[in-house]
């Protein structure tokens, strides 16, 4: 009597790739491969936006990247933002899960939550969940898989020209250096980006943007406010 097929939740057969030890043995692909930092350009963001196309798909993958790009979140932290965990009235959004196991607020300007809305109004109709959610099929409104949201971004960014690497982690640098570049200062970057040190925000900024010195920069005219990037309830950065 054969073994029945493995089936997932949506009713599919099951995978291999997803059973334990599939890759027992093997030497992974990337091994030894090192990514240097090169965030996009907002030219670059921009035009992946403007990719992502209509309808649910599109609005999800263009909420996926100003969460990353605006909020300068980790994947894992876009991923399980909840619809509660926004709040426009302060532009703040809460992350429950931050690395280690940290609970932290971060700050949004009104540009991305103006392009989140689209998303949000079509999440209204979906089941109770996490905000970035799966929106097709059986398993709809539960989370939007890391490998699959990633898959997504490159193959938008491919049609939409980029000709660079636009990892979701790009992102989150491009979000820092902007913060850098217009005068906010280190220790509110600190808070957004959820680093447990100062001098780990400094190397950061560094590392992703050595063409410029980041301990001593003027704020230019027509910066965005600093208030948008403070934790709420954290008070004045000092």
């Amino acid at each position: 009597m054969s073994t029945p097929p493995l089936l997932n939740a949506a009713g599919r057969r099951r995978s291999p790739v997803t059973l334990p030890g599939y890759l027992a043995g093997r030497t992974p692909r990337n091994k030894g491969l090192r990514y240097p930092p090169d965030p996009p350009t907002v030219e670059e963001i921009v035009a992946v936006m403007r990719q992502a196309g209509g309808g649910a798909h599109g609005a999800r993958m263009r909420a996926f990247i100003v969460l990353l790009w605006r909020a300068g979140l980790r994947i894992n932290e876009a991923l399980t933002v909840t619809e509660h965990d926004l709040d426009p009235s302060l532009g703040a959004i809460l992350v429950r899960h931050a690395k280690g196991g940290r609970r932290r607020e971060v700050g949004m300007d009104q540009w991305g939550l103006d392009h989140l809305r689209p998303w949000l109004e079509l999440r209204m109709a979906m089941p109770v969940g996490p905000l970035l959610c799966v929106v097709d099929g059986p398993t709809h409104g539960r989370r939007w898989a890391s490998d699959s949201a990633r898959a997504q971004l490159r193959r938008v960014a491919s049609k939409a020209g980029v000709r660079r690497r636009f990892a979701p982690h790009q992102l989150r640098h491009a979000h820092a250096v902007e913060l850098a570049h217009e005068g906010v200062s280190l220790n509110v970057i600190q808070r957004q980006l959820g680093h447990t040190n100062l001098g780990v925000t400094s190397i950061y900024l560094q590392g992703i943007d050595k063409r410029r010195d980041h301990r001593h920069r003027p704020r230019p005219q027509g910066a965005h406010d600093p208030r948008h990037y403070r934790t709420p309830g954290v008070g004045r950065p000092r």
